[in-house]
Parts: structure tokens; sequence; C-alpha cells
């Protein structure tokens, strides 16, 4: 087991890829900590990973808010008293027309997706410094944080933030033995990848700028992150991996090189 009893915080955990990670973090032997903002869906992933053998404990956090995260961080400690892993998974997007965004969605997608993979970093990393301890901390960006899609710009210029901020997080952290790096993936299936799949137009486009000829598992991402979180990522400082099955390095369609 790569965790054993280390104890690791998952934003975003009650489904798709932060759901994938409290399920394989527990696998390799952490105490699993599921934050999210649905209880019912927290508590059956707490309740999973138990009925597996594993530990784990769900709190309900608006990762916007520091005051949230602050006191969340303190009760892990309370709970479980030190952390050891933080995966910054929790995101939100937002689609419109240039001339639509108001600042109201403007500062909703910035304060979960960048204010919150901050904030919650800082209070899980603090713990770690006070207690002297090694530690790991896994942002997860998206491949749209070096593409670009014109209707989901706050979401764009976030996750491009996040990939920045993973890097400056990492040197100021690198001298206190706490490694930061990003998982970056490409199309998922989540429940929205699985309403995209679902229209066959939209299928084949997807499927267009997707060499691998497939769309990632939840699980396939999690185990990406587990390789970041894992003393076998060590020698990574501030680095972005992009598990995309190669959106990111395609110009244009296979089929149009023909």
């Amino acid at each position: 087991m790569k965790f054993k009893d280390k104890v690791a915080i998952i934003t975003g955990a009650t489904k798709g890829i932060g759901e994938a990670c409290a399920h394989e973090f527990a696998k390799e032997g952490a105490k699993v900590v599921v934050v999210g903002r649905t209880k019912e869906l927290g508590n059956k992933v707490v309740a999973d990973i138990q009925a597996n053998g594993g530990t784990a404990m769900y709190v309900e956090v608006d990762i916007s808010q520091k005051a949230e995260v602050d006191a969340m961080v303190a009760q892990v400690v309370d709970t479980y008293d030190t952390v050891d892993i933080v995966v910054n998974n929790a995101g939100v997007n937002h689609s419109a027309d240039f001339f639509d965004i108001t600042e109201e969605d403007w500062d909703w997608v910035m304060s979960v997706d960048l204010k919150g993979t901050f904030f919650v970093s800082q209070a899980a990393a603090r713990v770690m410094v006070d207690q002297d301890k090694p530690g790991a901390i896994v942002n997860v960006s998206s491949v749209m944080a070096q593409l670009a899609l014109a209707n989901q710009i706050p979401y764009c210029a976030a996750k491009g933030g996040v990939n920045q901020l993973t890097k400056a997080m990492a040197l100021s952290l690198v001298d206190r033995n706490i490694q930061v790096n990003c998982c970056a993936p490409g199309p998922v299936m989540t429940e929205l990848m699985e309403r995209v799949v679902n229209n066959e137009q939209k299928k084949k486009q997807l499927m267009d700028r997707l060499p691998i000829g497939r769309i990632a598992t939840t699980k396939e991402i999690a185990r990406v992150i587990i390789f970041l979180a894992s003393e076998e990522a060590a020698f990574l400082v501030g680095q972005t991996i992009y598990p995309d099955g190669g959106r990111s390095i395609q110009a244009f369609p296979r089929r149009l090189e023909k």
C-alpha cells in the first residue's frame, strides 16, 4: 500500500474523478476525507469505502469560503491528528457567450477553481509544516488550461491559473518537503460526459479530437493522481501531467491528414 495510515483530503469527492480518487486512495491504505457539498452523495462514498474495509469521513464544505476550509482542516486534524495529502479536485464550469458572462459568473468559477485550490492547500500545508512532516499536494486542472473554448472563458482562465499556481506553490513548498504537482485530464467519462456521448454528433466531434479513440475512465485519472501524490513522483516539482489521450498534441483530426 502506497499510503498506509496517511490522511488524504480530496475535494469534490462525491462523484466523478474525486469519487474515484477517494476509492483508490482508500485501497492504497489512506484515511480519506471526502469533501463535497452534497451530504447524501458524500455519505454514500464514505459508506462504500468503509464496506470495503477502508477508513473515511465526509465533511461538507464550500471551498470558496476560506473560513469553511480552515474549519474543515481543523476538523480533520482533530479526527485523524494530521494531514498528509491533498487532492484539489473540486471545480465548476460556466458556459456562455463572451458578452453574456457576468461578474457573478466570473467570480463563482474563480472562487472555486482557483481561490479554493489555493486556500485548501495553504491550510493543509500549514499542518504539514507545523508537524514537520512531508506531504503531497495534487491540483486537478484540465487540458483546457492550455487549449481553449470560446464559450468557457472563466473555466479556461481558472485552469490556466491552476497550472501556474502549481508551479509557484511547488517552489514555495519544496524546501518544506511538500511536493506539489498537477493532473490535467482530457475527456473523462463522468455524468456530464455521458450526456455528451449520447448525442451522436457531439460524440463524433469529440472522437475526431481524441487520437486514442476512447474516453478515459475516472479510475484511470485517479491512478495518475495516486502516482503524483506518491514517493514515486518525489523528483517532480511543479509539473503538470496531461492524461488526455493525445488531445493536446493533435493539430488536426487524423482523418483530415490522410
